[in-house]
């Protein structure tokens, strides 16, 4: 999920490496959030981009903002003059329309140009999905690179992350991003169906009924999910609040200072049993030789892993299990991609077909 961000990752993050005479061939992991979409290349470069692309509402918007679509905070920043869309749900391509379609398309083209060293080099890459994403969402973003790409393959969220890690044995990852929570079991080989699970309360779901509690006790506060999502960001919490938590919000058109500590401590501890319960199922499919090591092999990834004190609520709920050790990855907006990177660095083109659905590198 890489998609509860702090602040100071709101901003679209690029930094691309160019070159005299680029490569022919370049590689790079893509992690395709619903939040955020994230890049990285072998040849140096990266990025980061909120998955919104924008359009001209008409032709005075076109006059300011021009032809082309624009993406991510600039976008974001320009929303007045601008239809926006968001064409990843759940983590994968929404299916509503064709606009969705193109835009998703779009999305892809752009981050994919952030790192391309020159127009001509060739882009293979490896490219992120939720852990049960279904055979027809794999193929609708397979075709889709296709159009930009010359071989991709896509894999799960949370191996990319124990592949970045390098804990590919008795470890479990929980990704928690914007549209879903991802957890895999990993047991020293590509993970199967049984050993993932995908959750569909992740960030989007916290955001929403965030934004609706605040209102069922303030009704006066003007509240909308974009809004929740900042105060989500920036203060998410499970357990004792350490302080209050004030936000100044419009009412009425004015500022004013409201209390939501209950708010937003209720609403993140709800994704918490969903966790627990998907966690406990897939504890007891490890061998019981390995279960102890397991429970101290658990980590957390995605936006979510900086919900404050939820790594020590998950360790908390597991403890008749034995002794259980929860930890937060320490980049938790690149570890995706650095290990999709990290992947298709390792293994030739010709062998992705034996990890997961692909095309190209015949």
């Amino acid at each position: 999920m890489t998609d509860m961000a702090s602040e100071e990752v709101e901003v679209e993050e690029v930094q691309a490496v160019t070159a005299a005479s680029g490569p022919r061939q370049i590689l790079v992991g893509i992690d395709l959030g619903t939040c955020r979409t994230v890049i990285m290349s072998d040849q140096g470069g990266k990025g980061l981009v909120r998955s919104v692309v924008g359009y001209a509402k008409d032709i005075i918007s076109r006059r300011v903002v021009g032809e082309a679509p624009l993406f991510g905070e600039e976008a974001l920043s320009k929303r007045n003059f601008l239809d926006l869309c968001s064409p990843l749900a759940d983590g994968v391509i929404r299916e509503a329309s064709e606009r969705d379609y193109v835009a998703a398309t779009q999305l892809l083209e752009h981050v994919v140009a952030l790192v391309r060293q020159g127009g001509d080099a060739q882009v293979s890459g490896i490219i992120g999905v939720p852990a049960r994403a279904s055979m027809m969402n794999k193929e609708l973003l397979l075709g889709i690179a296709q159009k930009i790409m010359s071989t991709a393959l896509v894999v799960s969220e949370p191996f990319m992350v124990a592949y970045a890690l390098n804990k590919l044995s008795d470890c479990i990852v929980i990704d928690i991003g914007g549209g879903t929570i991802d957890i895999c079991g990993m047991k020293g080989e590509l993970p199967s169906a049984e050993d993932q699970v995908t959750i569909f309360k992740a960030g989007d779901y916290i955001d929403e009924r965030l934004a609706a509690a605040i209102t069922r006790r303030h009704p006066t506060a003007q509240v909308t999910k974009s809004v929740a999502c900042k105060i989500k960001e920036a203060h998410a919490f499970v357990g004792e609040p350490v302080s209050p938590v004030r936000v100044t919000l419009r009412a009425e058109g004015k500022p004013a200072e409201f209390d939501v500590t209950r708010e937003l401590r209720m609403i993140c501890e709800s994704i918490v049993p969903d966790i627990i319960e998907q966690l406990e199922m897939l504890i007891q499919r490890f061998d019981p030789e390995v279960q102890e090591t397991t429970l101290q092999n658990i980590v957390l990834a995605g936006g979510g892993s900086r919900i404050k004190g939820l790594d020590t609520m998950i360790a908390e709920h597991l403890r008749e299990y034995g002794r259980v050790k929860v930890t937060c990855v320490d980049d938790a907006d690149y570890i995706g991609a650095a290990g999709a990177l990290k992947l298709a660095r390792d293994v030739p083109t010709s062998q992705w077909k034996h990890i997961g659905v692909m095309f190209g590198g015949q």
